[in-house]
């Protein structure tokens, strides 16, 4: 089975942690053993986020003495890709001896136009108390957002035309690969009327990057990973409910929020809705269970 598996940003930086270079490296270790068998059985290709992190590098740049625009969320998004995708690879090698991995950096197409680069949604970096973000916003002309009961950056997030590279990752596949790419959701880029392209001041979700890929190379299962169970109906009331299944009109019904849930069930539903294929959105403690279909919550085609 060909598999798209996006593994969460927070998965490697939980909230609140010291955002400390081996504690990453040991987190994503413990990934890739969770993974190791669905990486041994099947055609694989793990995506990965990076909100923690680039919003990380972004704060370091800003504050240096540097000019503001020397590293660029673009080129932010590029880095980390470069570093995460390290430190997955290394981990996938070391537990698959003889297995061919590749970690690959893409870019993803959007279109300048989109109404939300003008409206910042995409949660970025550290958590803040009030008054830092408060600061932070006056001081660098960030948009800061609530994220619970923190605050936290906030960047536009257009959607996810396609990955450029989708070609390459099929290739790497086809001959037996484990493929790391589309970190980040890929580098936001725009394309000029001469076919030339240009980064673009944004940062695409990793989640409906994922979905754009998996239609793209033809994937068998989209796999969301993050840190509850599953989609919950009713979430915060006494109604609340795991949900086992939906079909892409009951997952958009709920409502889910924009910041957190809502992507994940919208490529979910995107992917299912175009393809006919199935995704599931679930913990990586239950990876294989997930794939099996025994566990999260399961999307299916109506």
């Amino acid at each position: 089975m060909r598999i798209v598996l996006a593994l969460g940003g927070n998965a490697l930086l939980p909230r609140g942690a010291t955002p400390d270079t081996a504690i990453q490296v040991a987190k994503v270790r413990l990934a890739v053993a969770s993974l190791q068998a669905l990486a041994a059985d099947h055609e694989l290709v793990i995506t990965h986020g990076n909100g923690p992190q680039v919003g990380l590098l972004a704060a370091a740049t800003a504050s240096s003495a540097a000019p503001a625009n020397v590293y660029p969320l673009d080129t932010l998004v590029a880095q980390t890709q470069g570093m995460i995708g390290f430190w997955i690879t290394q981990a996938l090698t070391d537990a698959l001896p003889g297995r061919r991995v590749a970690g690959l950096l893409t870019r993803t197409l959007v279109d300048p136009a989109d109404p939300a680069m003008s409206r910042p949604t995409k949660f970025v970096g550290a958590v803040l108390g009030q008054e830092e973000a408060r600061a932070l916003s006056s001081e660098r002309a960030w948009t800061m957002a609530r994220d619970g009961e923190h605050w936290r950056r906030v960047v536009p997030s257009p959607r996810p035309v396609r990955v450029l590279e989708a070609d390459v990752v099929d290739l790497l596949l086809e001959q037996g690969a484990v493929v790391v790419c589309t970190g980040g959701g890929g580098v936001a880029v725009r394309t000029w009327d001469d076919g030339t392209h240009e980064g673009v001041e944004a940062v695409v979700d990793k989640d409906l990057a994922s979905a754009v890929l998996a239609e793209q190379i033809r994937a068998d299962l989209l796999v969301i990973l993050t840190d509850v169970a599953g989609v919950v109906a009713g979430y915060g009331t006494p109604e609340a409910r795991l949900l086992d299944a939906a079909t892409p009109a009951e997952l958009r019904a709920l409502g889910l929020p924009e910041g957190s849930m809502g992507p994940k069930a919208e490529a979910c539903a995107s992917f299912v809705e175009r393809t006919g294929a199935r995704a599931v959105i679930g913990t990586l403690g239950q990876a294989a269970e997930l794939v099996a279909g025994r566990a999260g919550t399961q999307v299916y085609s109506a």
